[in-house]
């Protein structure tokens, strides 16, 4: 029986894409280099913004990354600021928390997104007590797909690896859950497709919140 359900957030959780595409394109213009489209930042996000910022520089044509120091420090300043910009909880989220809840099931975040950061985001979008455990990325916690974050959240459950899920939205959250040895349920309305998330070994896939909460039914 699973037991425990730890969640991506940008993607996944929570509708972000215009959060990080205001604050990555505010950034670029202060560089002097030409924003780029919003869902291009699907493909940009999903493995840390030092990351998503070397992908910004490339699409907007500094391949050699000569901008890179002043682009972090734009971005920096700028999503201290403006992380919560038009972000909000998929529809059935709020929803799926509670019932996850309220048949006793552990609930966590891991993201790839400053530890700081993740945590303001959940707190601001999910009533208090949401999850048990939430956890960004920070100098302790190697950034994913190492498995290292979803595995100290296992223990610190006290549960086996192959009695939690870890649902996320790109290859990097189905590398992370596989590599833990966890059911892995790719969801379609984030930021990667489906074929995707099945090239990647997603163990499910669903397309609403609610089909989340039938494998805990089911098991």
């Amino acid at each position: 029986m699973y037991k425990a359900c730890i969640f991506d957030l940008d993607g996944t959780l929570a509708d972000t894409l215009e959060s990080i595409a205001h604050c990555s394109n505010e950034a670029l213009e202060r560089v002097g280099l030409p924003p780029q489209e919003v869902n291009s930042y699907k493909q940009y996000a999903g493995d840390g913004y030092l990351v998503l910022l070397r992908r910004c520089l490339e699409a907007a044509g500094d391949e050699d990354l000569s901008k890179f120091e002043d682009m972090k420090a734009a971005y920096n300043e700028i999503f201290a600021k403006d992380c919560m910009y038009h972000v909000a909880p998929f529809e059935g989220m709020e929803d799926l928390m509670k019932n996850l809840k309220e048949n006793g099931i552990k609930t966590a975040v891991l993201s790839n997104k400053p530890d700081k950061a993740t945590k303001e985001v959940v707190g601001n979008i999910f009533k208090e007590g949401s999850f048990d455990y939430v956890q960004g990325l920070h100098e302790k916690i190697k950034r994913k797909p190492d498995p290292n974050g979803a595995l100290k959240i296992a223990k610190a459950f006290g549960l086996e690896p192959k009695e939690c899920v870890y649902v996320g939205d790109t290859d990097t959250d189905m590398k992370t859950g596989n590599s833990a040895g966890m059911f892995t349920i790719g969801v379609t309305w984030g930021f990667r497709s489906e074929e995707e998330l099945k090239a990647y070994n997603a163990h499910a896939i669903v397309k609403e919140a609610s089909e989340i909460f039938h494998f805990f039914e089911k098991r």
